[in-house]
């Protein structure tokens, strides 16, 4: 029997890209499956990857530019344009200029990281004459809300002395007003765009401080530093401009970021994948599949809140089809992604090591992993070739075996689910290895 195997990973933050982890899982599932036919559908989420992918999508065009990284010092990044039909529209991946990847990580410090490259992104697409920039929003190493992009567009952030305040989220604390009269008058003959994380907001309890401050490095003294700045940005955005970004969903995505785009720059969020699968191959693939692998960095309670994994488990639940997820860590809550359309996960570490190790051995155990994975489908394959042939019907934890896989694809992914999948999201499979 000839299985589909729909490959639709994240890429790995700073180890390998979604590209990267698509060809290593693909290569692991051959080596345990050899005839299995592989489907390939790298997914990003308006983070790092999404300029490429979009570009390979549409046929599109990379620009590359020279920017201020969040540490203030010159990167090198770039933007794309979109190929195909309709409006000249630039693609901004907010990572290229201010993702945490470009933030060293003994100068992790989000209380002075800038987004002002993104600003320079910005002006950069539309120096080349777009009429419609789509920005996405993810893997951020920043938390100023946007305000280094609304310095580098020509907005002043001003104290109550009149000076312009300085970079990063502790900077936020000192503003007094928000100047937009030399705003990049281009802005207002172009349509924004932004792919967020709809989970994320601004303030309060799920506030992107709170979340996430601590993941780009930030100490608790300097969580509230930062929470008390995004404060003073909301509450100055709505003063001078009239428009609540507070709590508002996907106003916290990228460190704020969103709630710039939307107060001051009039752009438009929006539910990251309903942006991104307008341009990928996603659910025409997974029609064709009998069996996802998915993977990301790390598993854990967040990731139902927007990450990769339970997108892809959602929407292949909605179809029926099983779905395995491999993960550089197991975190805590990760037994939530169960309802999120996720069979089963693994580690791919199998060992104690230190995390500089398995970031450079990331393919070698990604490619190791997904051939464990597909061996223990074989495994339950032969334990329901078994089953089928026995007087009384089988049963998993109280689920019936499937019928005869020969039957048609339906049944063959009831099959996959109850004889194995099954076992494993009720427990029956640890989840420290599969």
């Amino acid at each position: 029997m000839t299985f589909t195997v729909l490959v639709a990973p994240s890429g790995f933050k700073e180890s390998l890209s979604v590209r990267e982890v698509t060809d290593a899982i693909a290569t692991g599932v051959l080596r345990g499956l050899p005839g299995a036919r592989i489907l390939k559908a790298p997914m990003v989420d308006g983070g790092e990857g999404t300029v490429d992918a979009l570009i390979d999508a549409t046929c599109g065009s990379i620009h590359r530019v020279t920017v201020t990284g969040p540490v203030g010092c010159p990167v090198q990044s770039k933007f794309g344009i979109l190929g195909g039909r309709g409006p000249r529209t630039a693609v901004v991946e907010m990572a290229a200029a201010a993702g945490l990847s470009l933030v060293p990580r003994d100068q992790r410090d989000p209380t002075v990281t800038t987004s002002a490259g993104v600003g320079q992104l910005i002006r950069a697409a539309l120096d080349a004459g777009v009429e419609r920039i789509l920005i996405g929003c993810g893997d951020s190493g920043i938390n100023d809300a946007g305000a280094g992009m609304l310095q580098a567009l020509g907005a002043r952030l001003i104290d109550k002395d009149g000076h312009d305040i300085g970079h990063g989220g502790g900077a936020l604390r000192n503003l007094a007003h928000i100047d937009v009269s030399d705003l990049d008058p281009r802005l207002g003959r172009v349509r924004i765009d932004a792919a967020v994380n709809w989970h994320n907001v601004l303030l309060g309890e799920r506030g992107v401080a709170r979340v996430f401050g601590p993941q780009k490095g930030a100490t608790p003294e300097q969580v509230t530093q930062l929470e008390e700045g995004v404060e003073r940005f909301a509450a100055i955005v709505r003063s001078d401009i009239g428009i609540d970004v507070g709590h508002g969903p996907g106003t916290g995505a990228s460190g704020g970021l969103g709630a710039a785009i939307q107060g001051v720059l009039g752009g438009q969020l929006h539910p990251r994948y309903d942006i991104v699968m307008q341009y990928l191959a996603f659910e025409t693939l997974l029609q064709e599949a009998d069996l996802v692998l998915t993977a990301e960095g790390a598993l854990d309670g967040q990731t139902p809140f927007g990450k990769i994994p339970a997108e892809v488990g959602r929407r292949a639940r909605s179809r029926g089809i099983p779905v395995i997820a491999l993960a550089g860590t197991i975190g805590d809550g990760c037994a939530a992604n169960f309802k999120h359309g996720i069979d089963a996960f693994a580690s791919i570490v199998k060992k104690p090591c230190s995390l500089e190790e398995a970031i450079a051995d990331a393919r070698t155990l990604l490619v190791r992993a997904a051939e464990d994975a597909v061996r223990m489908v074989r495994v339950g394959v032969t334990l329901g070739q078994r089953n089928i042939h026995r007087p009384a019907a089988a049963s998993v934890r109280g689920a019936p075996l499937a019928v005869n896989p020969d039957t048609g694809k339906a049944a063959k992914r009831e099959w996959l689910r109850y004889d194995w999948l099954r076992a494993a999201r009720d427990g029956a499979v640890t989840r420290s290895g599969i």
